[in-house]
């Protein structure tokens, strides 16, 4: 399983430290219900993607649902819950009338791509919630209906929703010889030698903003070359060496930790990505070295 930090010598490699009161964000228990819905919801998508598409009407009884049924009923299911969070799910299609039992028979790649759609109509309706909202009834559904949610109670159903069905899943991917991704050890990373060289490009200082789960502040990372190497160092914590395993991708070895540079269209870095614990944070570029 990823690892959320790593203590090396008594110091907590980076982007992880606690936050000071004053920078605690307003939403931590919307932002908690959020990192486990990204948690499971990326278990799931990475899941059903290993799964070749000729196993998706494996089931394990005739009385169980298929791989296909579960794909598509977790799509139906997040849209159901989701939009009771005050966001309208988008407008139906016929396509999406038709019987469950035809919809599991759907291609892999159309199942997972609907699931990931709704997967990203809730990640988008969680974001717009606070945390005083939680005990506040939304309306959702026709305007008509005068249908009625507690976003605390949807949240809950939402994120055990998750949790429940990746349960089933890595059993099925069990009983046919496949590991689920909670599973798996950390991606083994392979470093590439690049021209030192082509290091400064990348240098100067990046505006990385608070994370939505970790509750972490946001910081200023500065990068820097030294000896050969790249470097990248957040205000007031340790510094990190970044090892290149592709153009503008680099990786920190003692943390599961990844880092891709941005560039615009005349090739100039303007930002970087930092990947760690299913969360994309974009930094802009601030300063040139």
């Amino acid at each position: 399983m990823r690892r959320p930090g790593l203590v090396a010598a008594g110091v907590v490699l980076w982007f992880n430290v606690a936050p000071i009161a004053a920078a605690r964000a307003q939403n931590d228990v919307v932002m908690s219900f959020k990192f486990f819905a990204v948690q499971y919801g990326t278990r799931l998508v990475t899941a059903f993607d290993s799964i070749p598409a000729s196993r998706y009407s494996y089931r394990p009884t005739p009385a169980q649902q298929s791989i296909g049924f579960i794909a598509q009923h977790l799509e139906a299911a997040n849209y159901g819950l989701c939009e009771r969070l005050g966001v309208p799910r988008p407008s139906r299609s016929p396509k999406d009338s038709a019987p469950d039992t035809v919809k599991a028979t759907w291609p892999k790649d159309t199942l997972v791509a609907r699931l990931r759609a709704s997967l990203a109509f809730c990640d988008s309706a969680i974001s717009k919630l606070t945390d005083i909202q939680l005990n506040q009834p939304m309306s959702y559904g026709p305007p008509s209906s005068n249908l009625k949610a507690v976003p605390s109670r949807t949240l809950l159903g939402f994120v055990t929703d998750l949790a429940e069905h990746y349960s089933q899943l890595a059993s099925y991917m069990r009983l046919i010889g496949l590991t689920p991704p909670s599973a798996l050890p950390p991606k083994r990373r392979n470093a590439i030698e690049l021209p030192a060289t082509t290091f400064a490009r990348y240098v100067g200082s990046y505006d990385l903003p608070a994370s939505a789960f970790q509750g972490s502040p946001g910081v200023r990372l500065d990068v820097s070359v030294r000896d050969g190497a790249l470097y990248i160092k957040p205000v007031n914590q340790p510094e990190a060496r970044l090892w290149p395993e592709a153009m503008h991708e680099f990786f920190v070895k003692e943390a599961d930790i990844q880092v891709t540079f941005t560039e615009d269209a005349n090739g100039r870095v303007t930002g970087l990505v930092v990947h760690q614990n299913g969360e994309d944070r974009r930094a802009r570029k601030i300063g040139e070295g």
